[in-house]
């Protein structure tokens, strides 16, 4: 009988925006890993390691080498349930990653699941699934990102008060904003040439710290993001005056829909997001590797929000029977994500979940028991838990673990 606690070996992106070596989180929960082969090369960049079956990045059962998905289709009904099978199929509805973020990733967003079917067809080599991705983002420490649009009254105060962005794309103070004319002027900061993002740039530097109102990062932000990436890419200004900015601490976490704009800039995260790679970029990157601006912005929902709306509070979770969990639930069906933490000696029993998961232990250690069977667990641990398997988590001095899960 094939045991449903399953440890992982998970492995590791390398892209420019990840931090390196073993600065990076993600590479040192994929070096954790016992036995894996992860070798960790303090010259490399690492961004994220991703925890499931999604095909370009997959995990493998760490007792054997076989990959995960594999593992678990010839275990359909014991290890997913008949009703996950149902709703889902085989395949992971959700993947979770560890993000290790040292500078911006691009600006963008993901196709909603009608265009993400159209892009799909039309370039399964660049859209390689027709699924939509909303996420979250749950940060294990300080964690910035730029989320959503800002309140319509606080860009229509930048556009109407700040000289050089009065003169270029409002022209009066009296210029009401709404969606249509938000929609208006990211178009146009896009598709300005390289000349016209620089010299906006230079004159936003040189601008008041009054005149941006209660925007009073923009001074310090400007240039860090010029550094990043270019002076001339147009991802600097569309980030810094349309969209909103958050400083989040750790266990604060945010929720992005398929078509919500955003743009992680700095930190450690656990994200988990609806089975698929789908994304549109067009800042915080070379021009080369921008998609199309007006696919870009027909994709968009041009609607302001404030940056509190974007925050995924956690409430205590009825799975945790001693307590000791709080639960995530994004307004979606495929995925919630656990998360529990114990001091000391504690310990939490979760009850047997009515679908799959995935546990990735992101503090202390300690030990894990199910079916009579007893694993260590510590700091960059991961394991998929198969259908109806309750589990017990005891602290050896202290345990942290977010477990990411579907239930029909």
């Amino acid at each position: 009988m094939s045991s449903s606690v399953i440890q992982l070996e998970c492995q590791c992106n390398n892209y420019p925006w990840g931090k390196k070596g073993s600065s990076s989180l993600a590479a040192k929960y994929a070096a954790a890993t016992p036995g894996g082969h992860f070798k960790l090369d303090e010259s490399k960049e690492y961004a994220e390691q991703w925890m499931g079956t999604y095909p370009t990045t997959p995990s493998l059962v760490l007792a054997t080498g076989e990959d995960l998905q594999k593992h678990i289709n010839s275990n359909k009904e014991k290890l997913i349930g008949k009703a996950i099978l149902d709703k889902f199929g085989a395949d992971l509805p959700y993947l979770p990653k560890i993000l290790s973020i040292a500078k911006a990733l691009p600006l963008q967003i993901h196709p909603d699941k009608g265009l993400a079917a159209k892009l799909h067809k039309k370039d399964p080599e660049k859209f390689g699934d027709a699924n939509c991705k909303p996420e979250i983002a749950v940060a294990l420490g300080k964690f910035e990102v730029f989320v959503g649009w800002k309140p319509i009254p606080e860009i229509q105060q930048l556009f109407t008060t700040v000289p050089i962005l009065k003169s270029r794309f409002t022209k009066s103070s009296e210029t009401h904003f709404n969606g249509e004319t938000l929609k208006e002027v990211v178009g146009k900061i896009l598709s300005a040439s390289d000349e016209e993002i620089v010299e906006l740039y230079e004159s936003l530097k040189k601008t008041e710290v009054k005149d941006f109102g209660k925007h009073t990062y923009f001074p310090e932000l400007l240039p860090r993001l010029a550094e990043q990436y270019d002076k001339s890419d147009p991802g600097n200004l569309v980030a810094l005056l349309t969209m909103n900015y958050l400083v989040l601490q750790k266990g604060d976490a945010i929720y992005v829909p398929a078509d919500g704009i955003h743009a992680y800039l700095s930190g450690d995260i656990v994200e988990c997001m609806a089975r698929s790679d789908n994304v549109l970029n067009t800042g915080f990157c070379p021009r080369a590797d921008r998609d199309s601006i007006e696919l870009f912005t027909a994709a968009l929902t041009f609607s302001p929000k404030n940056a509190d709306e974007a925050l995924l509070k956690q409430k205590k979770s009825d799975k945790g029977l001693k307590g000791h969990t709080q639960v995530l639930a994004p307004p979606l069906s495929e995925f919630d994500m656990l998360i529990t933490k114990l001091k000391g000696k504690e310990t939490e029993t979760i009850k047997a979940l009515q679908g799959l998961a995935i546990l990735i232990v992101t503090g202390g250690k300690g030990k894990m028991r199910a079916e009579g069977k007893e694993h260590e667990v510590k700091e960059g641990y991961a394991f998929f838990i198969g259908y109806n398997t309750e589990i017990e988590l005891a602290a050896e001095s202290g345990l942290e673990a977010h477990i990411a899960f579907a239930e029909a």
